[in-house]
């Protein structure tokens, strides 16, 4: 029934609250290699881009791949111990997946994370069954706020972009959803509602999906789709 309607989800901060511990783990290798950054700066800064991304902005362009292959598993390994215990889908996110999975709604993640983690965080939560497509950051050549993963996630559901609607948490999100033709929902995770109120295609801000039908969202996507020109 709803075949030509698609939802996308970020997965860190929209699937799952657990920002801050990336930013720890981010935090802690930058500590042992003698660098000092503004926590708040380099959040806003980093949002949405690959770890490659991150390490070259951060540390320079200078990195070999092997260099930044080390440096990247060995955060991320500082990141996946902050986050084990703390393992737990967003208020309602179940619940929002499994009507969207009822009405036939073909659902796709669309993530910077590299795959070693969206396996961690997806089969952890028990959500991977849901997803007809993952599109991590290893897969793509730029991150967010370039559309690209989500171009490509649109193109492997077979689903037109502009009847795609992505479930993001950062303003980089926000803007790849942009410039795909995507209509967004943001999940206040990391965001105020003060600070997404006036993003063009912003739909609504939720805090959680407790309160979200996913029929409520299918005729946003064919509005907006018209408006796109």
């Amino acid at each position: 029934m709803f075949g030509t309607r698609a939802f996308i989800f970020d997965m860190d901060g929209t699937l799952i609250d657990n920002m801050r511990f990336h930013t720890q783990s981010w935090l802690e290798l930058f500590s042992t290699l003698g660098v000092r950054i503004d926590t708040e700066k380099f959040c806003r800064q980093t949002s949405g881009k690959t770890t490659k991304e991150t390490l070259h902005q951060i540390i320079g362009y200078h990195l070999s791949d092997v260099e930044i292959k080390m440096l990247s598993e060995y955060k991320e390994s500082i990141y996946r111990d902050l986050v084990r215990p703390h393992l737990k889908p967003v208020a309602g996110l179940v619940s929002f997946l499994d009507s969207a999975l009822r009405l036939g709604i073909p659902m796709a993640v669309a993530t910077s994370a590299g795959r070693r983690n969206i396996e961690f965080v997806l089969n952890g939560m028990g959500i991977a069954g849901y997803f007809k497509v993952v599109v991590g950051g290893e897969e793509v050549q730029y991150g967010k706020p370039h559309p690209e993963m989500f171009l490509i996630a649109a193109q492997r559901l077979d689903i037109c972009p502009e009847h795609c609607v992505v479930f993001e948490d950062s303003l980089a999100g926000i803007e790849a959803a942009r410039r795909a033709r995507m209509t967004a929902i943001v999940v206040a995770t990391t965001l105020s509602k003060q600070e997404v109120a006036h993003v063009r295609l912003v739909q609504k801000v939720i805090e959680d999906f407790t309160a979200l039908d996913p029929v409520s969202l299918l005729d946003i996507t064919v509005g907006n789709a018209a408006n796109l020109a």
